[in-house]
Order: C-alpha cells, then sequence, then structure tokens
C-alpha cells in the first residue's frame, strides 16, 4: 500500500511517513491503524465502499495515542 519510495530534494531516499500498524478487512469494509513516524501519533482510518473518514485514535484517557519511536515494528 505504502511501498512507493519517495526522494527527498537531493536526491536521498525518504522513507514512507505514515506505517499501517493493523489491517482488518470484511465485507467490503477495511479498518487500518496508521502511525506518523514523525509525530508518533496513531490514526485509525475507516473504509466502506465509496466512503471513509480518517480521525486520530484516542486512548481511555481522551488523548491520541502516541508511540515513541522504536515501539512499533519496521517492515
Amino acid at each position: 500500500m505504502l511501498s512507493k519510495t519517495r526522494f527527498d530534494k537531493r536526491g536521498g531516499k525518504m522513507r514512507n511517513r505514515f506505517e499501517i500498524t493493523y489491517s482488518q478487512n470484511s465485507f467490503g469494509s477495511t479498518i487500518e491503524i496508521l502511525v506518523d513516524r514523525e509525530t508518533g501519533i496513531n490514526y485509525i482510518w475507516r473504509r466502506s465502499c465509496n466512503a471513509g473518514g480518517l480521525t486520530p485514535l484516542l486512548g481511555t484517557d481522551g488523548q491520541p495515542v502516541i508511540f515513541q519511536e522504536g515501539e512499533y515494528d519496521e517492515k
């Protein structure tokens, strides 16, 4: 999904900004959790047919779930 290699203005390789850490598909609906590698904030993406939505993933305290560098597996 996010496998295209990007290059910065100087020609150096850049890694993808978002990492998909969880994906679930059922009956035409997809739920994914993405981590922003720069901020560590987790987002939940839901897609069904021709509609979708993206929102920060919130913990039980109502604050965004934030991973620190190295807390999620690199692919």
